[in-house]
């Protein structure tokens, strides 16, 4: 089977596994959004869910975010890990999006990733889940399993999005991104497959007699 065949099976069992994607994070706008996926970095997106409502509570534009003291921030956010950076990084946003994009979450990447602690990760989930805007967020995770099905020589995850987004149609980026979250979570798990063990891995390469050893 070649990486084209493998990508392509994939992405129908994938369909046909998950038809609807509802994204994980709570939000109710590009704002709630952009903070939820920051918070969600080495944090699970059931605990930002836990977090979030307190701080939305606190504070859900950035106007007032800005006014919020970052001590406050870091205390609400402290659950989620990396709290003290991350409430700098909320506060100093949400000041820069009143100064310089009126208040409002650009739908732009380079401007998204210009702010403090975005990255290109980050951007990406905002862009396709914000504003529908085709993307391939990659993560660890997506990583893994990427290398586990061979769709990618797996150096980095910046590589490993140059060829899923080769692999998979455009129109599709967005959807596929969060199919194959929820398939590592629900079958593909670190712990749970070495590449020998899941339905995917299994059907893909039957006669796999080593565990594949993941590049980060």
């Amino acid at each position: 089977m070649t990486r084209t065949e493998r990508a392509a099976l994939v992405h129908r069992r994938l369909e046909a596994l998950y038809p609807e994607t509802p994204i994980p994070l709570d939000h109710t706008d590009s704002y709630t959004l952009l903070i939820a996926v920051l918070l969600s970095a080495q944090c699970t997106d059931e605990r930002v869910n836990k977090i979030t409502p307190a701080l939305f509570a606190t504070a859900s534009t950035p106007q007032a975010m800005a006014e919020v003291p970052v001590e406050t921030i870091r205390e609400i956010i402290k659950p989620c890990g990396l709290s003290p950076r991350k409430s700098v990084a909320i506060s100093e946003l949400s000041k820069i999006l009143i100064e310089k994009h009126d208040g409002i979450v650009p739908a732009d990447m380079e401007a998204l990733e210009a702010l403090p602690g975005v990255g290109h990760k980050t951007a990406s989930v905002v862009m396709s889940q914000a504003f529908g805007v085709p993307a391939f967020p990659v993560d660890t995770h997506i990583h893994r399993l990427a290398q586990r099905w061979k769709l990618t020589n797996g150096k980095n995850v910046v590589q490993t999005e140059k060829d899923l987004k080769r692999l998979f149609p455009e129109e599709a980026w967005n959807k596929l991104h969060l199919q194959i979250i929820f398939y590592g979570r629900e079958y593909c798990t670190a712990r749970g497959c070495d590449g020998r063990v899941c339905p995917l891995c299994l059907e893909l390469f039957p006669d796999r007699k080593r565990a594949v050893k993941t590049k980060k």
